[in-house]
């Protein structure tokens, strides 16, 4: 299959070094120069969960120009890169490619939309997938769990289960999900609790949780989200929020969310995808989301200093 990765950063390099040593044609798109002439010059590294091998066999550029029109699209790049990464994908994309979004947080599909039909666009959710960039043209993949695939109208559909098949051939734990909505929903309310407050706090999971006064601020952001869902009829998995959360965070409690990363190193971040999307929603359903607004606050005033 021919597929090009828009966002080779930490997990997109994953993406794009096993999707190609598993003979696929792929095409690694980042607007980072250096790492692109890394891959360029010296082939793409990956250690860690997923082993060590270093894949040669693939593309790499700053442009979507030299990848053209392809059977698959992955959009990996962070919330604020999505619509651009849309617009240059709209431009080449042949009228049945797929498209396939990864992000955290909210809104990548609407994103999508402004610039495209979303009709063949699919959306993904990564769990437990950690990686990182050591250097140029070399990603660490720090776990591996499973990514969920899923129509943004729902169901399962030959194409779905065609794309599902090409990420396990690579070696990925990938499942179609027929509502995929619901895992969105899920991964957010997992992301609301622990990105913002960990951020703001300056605290790995663990810590956070084992705070008395951060971790209640923390159910604060989780209990607005639970609710925005109940709302909307969204179908989840689980009975009580705070319990489905507090099982999520103590099976990493030494991860730092990347959101602290960020700022760790200087760098803005997904803040509008994640708790800043809680306000947003919660004005669109006449609920107000104070604990999600103030810690939305905090970070993008943190981020003023970068």
């Amino acid at each position: 299959m021919k597929i090009a990765i828009l966002g080779t950063g930490a997990m997109g390099s994953i993406y794009a070094a096993l999707l190609a040593d598993a003979g696929n044609n792929v095409y690694a798109i980042d607007v980072w120069q250096e790492h692109v002439d890394a891959i360029v010059q010296n082939g793409l590294t990956v250690t860690g969960a997923s082993g060590e091998r270093t894949v040669r066999n693939l593309h790499a550029s700053s442009t979507l120009d030299e990848a053209g029109a392809c059977d698959l699209y992955i959009i990996s790049t962070k919330a604020s890169g999505v619509a651009d990464a849309a617009h240059q994908v709209s431009r080449v994309m042949r009228s049945d490619s797929l498209v396939l979004t990864i992000q955290n947080g909210l809104g990548s599909g609407e994103r999508i939309a402004k610039h495209m039909s979303t009709e063949n666009v699919l959306l993904g959710v990564a769990e437990g997938f950690g990686a990182s960039l050591v250097a140029p043209g070399h990603a660490h993949h720090n776990a591996m769990k499973m990514i969920r695939v899923g129509e943004m109208t729902g169901g399962i559909t030959e194409r779905l289960q065609s794309v599902e098949k090409v990420w396990k051939s690579a070696g990925f734990d990938v499942q179609a999900f027929e509502d995929i909505e619901q895992l969105i929903w899920e991964k957010f309310l997992c992301n609301v609790t622990f990105s913002g407050p960990c951020t703001v706090f300056d605290l790995t999971l663990g810590e956070l949780m084992n705070d008395e006064e951060s971790w209640k601020i923390a159910c604060g952001c989780a209990s607005e989200v639970a609710q925005l869902a109940e709302v909307k009829g969204v179908k989840v998995s689980y009975d009580d929020p705070i319990e489905y959360v507090t099982s999520f965070g103590k099976r990493m409690p030494d991860a730092r969310p990347s959101m602290l990363l960020d700022h760790h190193a200087k760098r803005a971040s997904e803040i509008d995808a994640i708790n800043g999307m809680v306000p947003v929603v919660g004005a669109d359903l006449g609920i107000e989301t104070p604990y999600n607004n103030v810690i939305s606050a905090v970070v993008r005033n943190i981020e003023k200093s970068f």
